[in-house]
């Protein structure tokens, strides 16, 4: 299993970072869009949504808000360069305080979780309520990734993943080596304490790396660290969201699609719950030294 797990990661992952360098900014949101509706497929199996007619409707009702966002973004982009308004791109108004909802539920399902998991296993939710969670946790974790790469340098949305990445490393290993401590034993038993403080601890020096290399003041290296750990600690709580998903469905993974490790979804919890995080936090540090 762990074998398989590195040869798929090994083939992912340079995929990725061609994928964040060599694509305009439209065929990295088509490319995006089109891995966050198979992860859709997916959610709906979880909600227990079995007509195929019937997952296949929620797919095209949620691209109705992605075409919309695209689109919206885009007519701002046009705007901008007819009217050398540039800084239309970092104000958009509206579209920013999308953050908002996107970010405040993550931090609910967290505090949530640590509140009692078992709890949470317990909570009925009806088909409908469930799809439109899910659906909303899809369509913010495409926007903002897509709209990082438009408003940031291709190397703030890699760092992204490589801290995603660096942190489930460290997790695993840290909880292999000194795990006693269980994180959310009624949801995810072998997640630990001592694993989530590995993948703090990964946080803290993936920042500073990042910030250090290029070169940013003081007080922005202190608070990219400190979101970059907020960011992890929250990736964590949404893999622990997903897991608790599956286990009120009575089902060990998402899918079968990537060998060794599931479904998209079970690849894509952690990164899915950090992406309107970090850029939230990205977008307000901007805001702070601008």
């Amino acid at each position: 299993m762990l074998l398989q797990r590195v040869i798929t990661a090994s083939v992912l992952a340079p995929l990725v970072v061609l994928a964040i360098f060599m694509l305009p900014h439209a065929y990295f949101s088509l490319i995006w869009a089109f891995v966050i509706l198979i992860a859709a497929w997916e959610w709906a199996n979880l909600a227990d949504l079995k007509s195929v007619i019937g997952k296949i409707l929620f797919l095209l009702v949620l691209l109705i808000p992605m075409v919309l966002l695209y689109f919206w973004t885009q007519f701002l982009e046009v705007l901008a360069q007819l009217t050398n308004w540039t800084e239309i791109r970092e104000y958009s108004g509206v579209i920013e305080l999308l953050m908002i909802p996107a970010v405040l539920f993550w931090f609910w399902a967290m505090l949530r979780i640590r509140k009692g998991g078992s709890e949470l296993l317990k909570l009925k939710a009806s088909l409908s309520k469930k799809l439109l969670v899910g659906g909303l946790i899809l369509v913010a974790a495409w926007f903002f990734l897509s709209r990082l790469m438009v408003m940031e340098e291709p190397e703030m949305t890699l760092y992204l993943f490589l801290l995603i990445w660096a942190a489930d490393i460290a997790a695993y290993f840290a909880g292999k080596k000194f795990g006693i401590t269980k994180l959310a034993i009624e949801i995810s038993p072998g997640k630990t304490l001592e694993g989530m403080y590995g993948a703090l601890a990964a946080a803290v020096v993936m920042g500073l790396c990042f910030t250090l290399y290029f070169g940013f003041s003081v007080l922005s290296i202190i608070d990219f660290v400190l979101l970059s750990v907020i960011t992890v600690l929250v990736s964590i709580y949404g893999d622990l969201f997903f897991s608790a998903a599956k286990r009120i469905r009575g089902v060990k993974d998402t899918g079968t699609i990537l060998p060794g490790h599931g479904g998209l979804l079970d690849r894509l919890d952690s990164l899915i719950a950090a992406i309107p995080v970090f850029y939230a936090g990205v977008w307000f540090i901007r805001w702070m030294y601008s």
